[in-house]
């Protein structure tokens, strides 16, 4: 585990010297997202650092593209670990409508919980195969009739009320989490963007500014995601999660997790 998770989400100082001079103070902004973790930089992303843009991107993608991959059906005993409940081990905490439900509860039937793809399988035609179809860093339990009514939407803000869906919202062309789920989904969707480049057999992933996306391999709204990013950082629960695939089951990060200004610095 990395040893102490550093957050910077903080407020710009003012300066002092523009007190003693009397100008007018401007209005205080949040500052980029910093690093959760520094713990592997110097290891796991150390040809990463001091990199941005392009660059950035292509450092990532050849870092975490280092992977051992699992079958869909080992997907389901993974998330069982992955996103157990902290407060229950018997459950596991459902994205969308936060709710804890028994790991036992998982099929197709109502009440159960499925396994959900963020990065929608339909937007670049990969459906379940090994790869992007069943990689861990954007797969999640959901309720089943939440993650059908998310089908393949793409995500923006606004919308009508999910039942039972937390507080997430949906209209006719888009999908918007939870506020709580909304970093998650954001860094989830970015990690794919990263990690499939069209390099390896399967479709290159791109966020972009529009919804409606099919079955092209794109997935919007960028802007909205980023600003995603920004509002709901990485959680310990989510920190907790990147861990355990890196540790157990991939052996790769998602470094918008470890790292979130990454987004900023490539996007």
């Amino acid at each position: 585990m990395p040893a102490t998770h550093i957050r910077r989400w903080k407020t710009l100082a003012l300066s002092t010297s523009a007190v003693l001079v009397g100008l007018t103070l401007p209005t205080v902004t949040a500052s980029p997202a910093s690093a959760t973790t520094t713990a592997y930089d110097t290891t796991y992303y150390k040809n990463a650092i001091g990199k941005s843009g392009t660059t950035l991107k292509s450092s990532l993608h050849t870092i975490i593209s280092s992977q051992t991959k699992i079958s869909y059906a080992a997907v389901w005993e993974a998330l069982k670990v992955t996103d157990q409940d902290p407060n229950n081990s018997s459950n596991v905490i459902l994205l969308y409508s936060g709710v804890s439900r028994a790991k036992s509860l998982n099929g197709g039937d109502v009440g159960d919980w499925n396994r959900e793809h963020t990065w929608a399988k339909s937007h670049g035609d990969f459906g379940e195969v090994t790869g992007p179809g069943t990689d861990l860093h954007h797969l999640r339990p959901a309720d089943v009739q939440v993650n059908s009514i998310r089908g393949n939407l793409d995500f923006d803000n606004g919308g009508s009320t999910v039942t039972n869906g937390g507080g997430s919202t949906v209209d006719s062309d888009s999908f918007a989490p939870r506020a709580a789920d909304r970093g998650d989904v954001a860094r989830m969707i970015l990690y794919m963007a990263v990690r499939y480049e069209g390099d390896d057999g399967f479709a290159n992933l791109e966020p972009n500014e529009k919804v409606g996306n099919g079955s092209n391999p794109y997935m919007g709204k960028l802007s909205v995601l980023k600003a995603w990013n920004e509002a709901d950082p990485p959680s310990a629960f989510e920190e907790k999660r990147n861990q355990a695939i890196y540790a157990t089951y991939q052996h790769n990060r998602n470094p918008f997790i470890d790292h979130p200004e990454w987004v900023e610095a490539i996007w």
